[in-house]
C-alpha cells in the first residue's frame, strides 16, 4: 500500500489558511526563532514556493532562502512582507505572566 511523506501531508494542509496559522503560531510558541523561519519556509513552499514568493514581496530570491533558514535574520520590514505575500498578520496578546 503506497504512503505519502509526512512532508507532503505537511505541505497539503498547509494550504489552508487556518491550519498554516496555526502552525506558525504553535512554532512560535513552542520553539525558538530558527524553528519558526523553519515553518514559515514550510508555508511558503505550501503556498507556491521561494521563487513566488520573492516574486511577490520584491525581495531577491536568495536573500529568502538566507532569511528563512535556521540560520536567518530577517529584518522586520522583510519578515512583515513575507507574512503579508502569505496572507498572514502579525498580532500580539499579553504574556500570562505579565504584571497586571
Amino acid at each position: 500500500m503506497p504512503t505519502k511523506s509526512y512532508d507532503e501531508l505537511l505541505l497539503n494542509e498547509l494550504r489552508d489558511p487556518e491550519f498554516a496559522a496555526g502552525y506558525l503560531t504553535a512554532s512560535l510558541d513552542e520553539g525558538s526563532v530558527d524553528q519558526f523561519l523553519i515553518a514559515l519556509r514550510n508555508v511558503a513552499q505550501a503556498l507556491g514556493g521561494l521563487g513566488k514568493l520573492a516574486a511577490e514581496t520584491e525581495l531577491n530570491r536568495q536573500n529568502i532562502y538566507r532569511m528563512l533558514s535556521n540560520s536567518g535574520n530577517p529584518t522586520l520590514g522583510s519578515l512583515l512582507a513575507v507574512l503579508g505575500a502569505l496572507g498572514m498578520e502579525l498580532s500580539f496578546k499579553p504574556q500570562n505572566d505579565a504584571a497586571a
